[in-house]
């Protein structure tokens, strides 16, 4: 993952009404939430919900599928994986080579 989709990614959830929205999205698992029900339960407005989700859609975290009537909002799992793993793979590795100045001095 480069640097600008991640950064990309981060400014989305930046927003603490975006990462509410995220967060639920990831708490719900595989089958998603609907709309109705993700405004309903965090009581945010529909145009601002609308807004936040078009957000995360074009940040690829999260993706809208329509069953019927219903719009449901799934978290983009694999991105959360790669963002994550992004991070941890960074997790300390100024420290080994911190280590590896001290052992040769």
């Amino acid at each position: 993952m480069k640097l600008e989709d991640v950064a990309t990614k981060f400014e989305a959830l930046g927003n603490p009404t975006r990462l509410k929205i995220y967060r639920a999205l990831v708490r719900a698992g595989e089958a998603g939430t609907p709309v109705g029900r993700l405004q309903e339960r965090l009581k945010i407005a529909p145009s601002t919900l609308s807004h936040h989700l078009r957000t995360l859609i074009a940040a690829g975290l999260i993706r809208q599928e329509r069953e019927a009537t219903t719009l449901n909002c799934h978290a983009n799992y694999d991105v959360m994986r790669s963002l994550m793993g992004y991070m941890v793979a960074e997790c300390c590795a100024d420290t080994v080579e911190l280590k590896e100045t001290k052992t040769a001095a």
